[in-house]
C-alpha cells in the first residue's frame, strides 16, 4: 500500500507539471477582450461589442420570442487572425443542444478552420481527431506550413457554430508564436436575409453553410441574417438591413412564408422591397425557392415563386431600379441536394453558393476569369516588412478622410517611391516631392504585388467614396515568374475594367512595365501586348516611360537602379515628370 501511495503521489505530481508546462506553452486569446471589435460577420453596431451575436439587445426587444433567441446563434460569424504556431487550440462554451435531429453536432455547434497562404489561396485545416463535445467544446489544429516563408504564419479564418450561442471563447497557440488578431473588416459587406437553409441547415461543418463558401469564394463579408423557421420578412430585420450600408442585399425568405395567405406573401415581399430601397440604392437580390425547381417542384413552393416572380416584375416596371432574380433553373439544385427535401446537404450547400456567387459577380461587375491574373486575391509576401491588410485598410480610410485627386497603383517600384510620411523605405523621395505630390497623386502601391492582388484592392474599396482625376497603373513584372506573356497581358486588361466601374469619369493611364536586367526583351514584348490590349478596349491610354531607363545597347542603365529592377533616385528622376505631367512617348 505504501509502495502504491507514493506511485501513485508521483503520478499526481507528475501530471501536476506536465499541466504546469501546457500552461506555459500555450497562450490564450479571448477575442472578446480585443483592442479593436474582431468579430467578423456581425454589423458594424457598437452595442455588438463583447458578444457573439448578430442582432443587439436593443434590435431584438421588439422580435418574436423566436427571433430573438436565434439572433443569439453564431451564424456566418468569425474570427480572422495571423499565426505561425504549429498548433491551435479552440475551447468555447455553448448555451444550447450539440446536435440536431438532421445535423451533426460539427455543424449545429462545431468550428471549422481556414487558412490563407502568402498568395492568396484557400486551405481547409482539418482538425485533430480529439475534438470533444461537453461543458467545454474544444478542437486542436496542426496546419501544415509553407516552409519557404518561415516566421510569417498564415491568415486563418475560424468559422464559429451555425446553430447555437457561443457564451465564451479562446484560441490558445504556442507561447513563442506570432498571434495577432485581424480587426473586423471596413468594406461594405454583403447582407443576406432568409430562413434556416441561410443560417446553415444543416451543413457538416460551419464551413460548408452556403453564405461562408459564397464568402471564401468573394473574399467579401456575407451578414448571416438567417433564422430558422422565421424568415418571413419581419419589418424589424428589413430595418436591421437598412441600417447596414451593404454592397448587395439577399433577400430568400420563400420557404418559410409558404403557408401564408397570397396577399400577405405579396405585400410583405413589395413593403420590404420598398422599405430598403427607400433607405439604400444598393442592388437587391430577390431569390426563389428551391422547392420549386425541377427534382422538387412542390406546389406551394411553385406557387410562392411564380409570385415572387410577379412581385419583382411589377416593381420592376414601376420604375425601382437595382432588383436582380435568382431562380429555381439558374440554381439547379441537384436531387441529393438535401437531406430532408428541403434543408440542404454540403453538395446543395455548393451548388447554392456557386449560383449566388456568379449572379453576383454579373451584378457587381466582378466576374472571375480564367486566368490567375484576372481572379483578384491578396497577398502577404512581403511581411514583415508590412502587413498587405493593414496597408489597404489604412489607405481605404485616408481615402474617406482625405480624397484624393490622382492616384497611383502598383507594386513595391511604386510602394517605396515616396509620399509615404517615412512610414516606409524610400528610394526616390526628392523627386515624389518634386512632381508627384505637386500633382496630386497618392501612392497606392504594394510591396510585392500582382496584377491579381491590385485587382483585388481595386474590387475592395480603394478607388471608392471619391472622384479621381487621374488613375495610374504600373504593375506586372512580379507575374513574370508565374505567367505568360498573354495572361499578364489579359490580366492587365481586367484591371482596367475593374478600374473604369470604380471610376467611370477619371482619365485611366497604363504605364508600360518598366525594363529590368536580363528581361528587356521580354518586357519590350509583354509591353506590346498590353498596349493592343489597352487600345482595343478604348477606355484607357497607354504610354512607355521605361525607354528613359535603357542605354544605347537596349539594355537597362545600371546607374538608373538599385538592383536591376527598382530604379534609385537619379532613375525615379528620369520618369517622374513624365508620369506627373501625363507626358511621354505614346
Amino acid at each position: 500500500m505504501k509502495k502504491r501511495s507514493v506511485r501513485l503521489l508521483a503520478a499526481m505530481l507528475c501530471l501536476g507539471t506536465t499541466a504546469g508546462l501546457n500552461a506555459q506553452t500555450t497562450l490564450w486569446h479571448d477575442p472578446l477582450k480585443a483592442d479593436r471589435p474582431v468579430v467578423q460577420g456581425q454589423a458594424d453596431d457598437p452595442r455588438l461589442a463583447g458578444t457573439f451575436d448578430r442582432l443587439s439587445e436593443a434590435e431584438c426587444e421588439p422580435l418574436r420570442p423566436a427571433l430573438r433567441s436565434l439572433s443569439t446563434n453564431s451564424a456566418g460569424l468569425a474570427l480572422h487572425f495571423y499565426t505561425d504556431s504549429p498548433q491551435i487550440f479552440v475551447r468555447y462554451g455553448v448555451s444550447g443542444a450539440y446536435a440536431m435531429t438532421h445535423m451533426p453536432a460539427t455543424g449545429a455547434s462545431g468550428v471549422d478552420l481556414y487558412s490563407i497562404d502568402d498568395h492568396g489561396a484557400w486551405h481547409y485545416r482539418r482538425p485533430d481527431f480529439n475534438w470533444s463535445f461537453s461543458d467545454t467544446v474544444r478542437y486542436s489544429f496542426t496546419p501544415i506550413t509553407d516552409e519557404r516563408y518561415p516566421g510569417r504564419g498564415y491568415e486563418y479564418r475560424l468559422y464559429l457554430p451555425l446553430y447555437n450561442r457561443v457564451e465564451w471563447m479562446e484560441i490558445g497557440v504556442d507561447s513563442a508564436a506570432l498571434f495577432r488578431w485581424i480587426p473586423r473588416r471596413t468594406e461594405r459587406p454583403v447582407a443576406a436575409y432568409g430562413t434556416s437553409i441561410l443560417q446553415g441547415g444543416c451543413a457538416s461543418r460551419p464551413g460548408m453553410a452556403w453564405t461562408n463558401i459564397l464568402s471564401r469564394k468573394l473574399d467579401r463579408t456575407v451578414l448571416n441574417f438567417g433564422f430558422s423557421g422565421s424568415g418571413q420578412m419581419d419589418a424589424e430585420i428589413i430595418e436591421a438591413l437598412a441600417r447596414t450600408d451593404a454592397r448587395l442585399y439577399i433577400l430568400d425568405c420563400i420557404p418559410n412564408l409558404i403557408g401564408f395567405d397570397d396577399s400577405v406573401f405579396t405585400a410583405r415581399y413589395t413593403d420590404g422591397i420598398e422599405r430598403l430601397r427607400s433607405r439604400t440604392d444598393a442592388p437587391i437580390l430577390l431569390v426563389e425557392d428551391v422547392g420549386g425547381g425541377e427534382g422538387f417542384a412542390y406546389p406551394a413552393s411553385v406557387r410562392k415563386n411564380e409570385l415572387l416572380k410577379a412581385c419583382y416584375r411589377k416593381l420592376t416596371e414601376q420604375g425601382v431600379e437595382g432588383l436582380h432574380y435568382l431562380s429555381c433553373e439558374e440554381i439547379g439544385m441537384p436531387e441529393d441536394g438535401t437531406v430532408d427535401g428541403i434543408h440542404l446537404t454540403d453538395l446543395g450547400m455548393k451548388a447554392l453558393a456557386e449560383a449566388h456567387e456568379r449572379k453576383i459577380r454579373a451584378i457587381l461587375h466582378e466576374t472571375d476569369g480564367r486566368e490567375s491574373t484576372t481572379r483578384a486575391v491578396t497577398q502577404r509576401r512581403e511581411y514583415p516588412g508590412y502587413e498587405w491588410l493593414d496597408r489597404h485598410e489604412a489607405l481605404e480610410a485616408l481615402n474617406r478622410r482625405q480624397p484624393p485627386r490622382n492616384v497611383m497603383l502598383g507594386n513595391s517600384i511604386t510602394h517605396y517611391w515616396g509620399g509615404s510620411d517615412g512610414r516606409y523605405p524610400e528610394n526616390g523621395s526628392r523627386s515624389w516631392e518634386k512632381h508627384m505630390a505637386p500633382a496630386g497623386f497618392r501612392n497606392l502601391g504594394y510591396g510585392n504585388d500582382r496584377i491579381e492582388n491590385v485587382l483585388w484592392r481595386v474590387r475592395h474599396g480603394e478607388l471608392d467614396g471619391y472622384r479621381a482625376e487621374r488613375v495610374v497603373l504600373l504593375i506586372g513584372v512580379n507575374n513574370f515568374s508565374c505567367n505568360d506573356d498573354d495572361q499578364i497581358a489579359a490580366g492587365i486588361a481586367a484591371l482596367v475594367e475593374a478600374v473604369r466601374d470604380r471610376q467611370p469619369d477619371a482619365r485611366i493611364e497604363v504605364l508600360g512595365i518598366l525594363p529590368c536586367r536580363n528581361a528587356e526583351k521580354r518586357v519590350g514584348h509583354v509591353n506590346a501586348l498590353i498596349e493592343e490590349r489597352v487600345r482595343r478596349q478604348g477606355i484607357a491610354s497607354f504610354r512607355d516611360v521605361g525607354h528613359r531607363l535603357l542605354g544605347r545597347d537596349g539594355t537597362i542603365d545600371e546607374s538608373l537602379f538599385l538592383d536591376g529592377l527598382h530604379p534609385n533616385e537619379k532613375g525615379y528622376a528620369r520618369i517622374a515628370r513624365l508620369i506627373a505631367e501625363g507626358s511621354g512617348r505614346r
